[in-house]
C-alpha cells in the first residue's frame, strides 16, 4: 500500500515539472564551477521556478565542466519557463559561464542586465605553501 502511494507522488511531481510556467519577469542564476554548471530560474521574489545542472542533463565526469554541457543546461532550464524579461546573475569562474550566457541570450528572452557575483577574496586566507617537486 505504501509503495503504491510513493509511486503516485513521484509520477505527479514528474508531470508538474514538465508544465510550462508563465512569469513576466524572472532572475536567471548561473553557477559555473570548475566541475559543474547549475542554472536556476527564479521569479522576482526569489522562488525557484526551474532548475537544471550539467549532471542532471546526463553529462558525467569531465564532460560536466565543458561549455557544451553549460549551454545544454541553460537551454533545459529555460525550456520549462515562458518569460519576457530576465536578469542574469553569474557566479563562479568555470568554463561554462560564457556558454550559458550565450545560450540564454539566444533563447529570445530580453535581458535587463547581466551581473557578475563571483566571490573574490580581499586577500583573505593564506595560500598553501609552494610545491617542491
Amino acid at each position: 500500500m505504501a509503495k503504491a502511494r510513493l509511486k503516485l507522488v513521484s509520477r505527479r511531481t514528474r508531470r508538474l515539472r514538465k508544465i510550462k510556467r508563465r512569469i513576466p519577469k524572472g532572475v536567471i542564476h548561473v553557477q559555473a564551477g570548475f566541475h559543474n554548471t547549475i542554472v536556476t530560474i527564479t521569479d522576482v521574489r526569489g522562488q525557484v521556478v526551474s532548475s537544471s545542472s550539467a549532471g542532471n542533463c546526463g553529462f558525467r565526469g569531465t564532460r560536466k565542466a565543458s561549455p557544451f554541457a553549460a549551454e545544454t543546461t541553460a537551454v533545459t532550464a529555460i525550456s520549462t519557463v515562458v518569460m519576457q524579461r530576465a536578469e542574469v546573475l553569474i557566479k563562479g569562474a568555470g568554463l561554462g559561464r560564457d556558454a550559458a550566457l550565450r545560450a540564454i541570450s539566444k533563447s529570445g528572452i530580453r535581458l535587463t542586465f547581466v551581473r557578475d557575483l563571483t566571490p573574490l577574496p580581499h586577500n583573505g586566507c593564506r595560500p598553501p605553501k609552494k610545491r617542491r617537486v
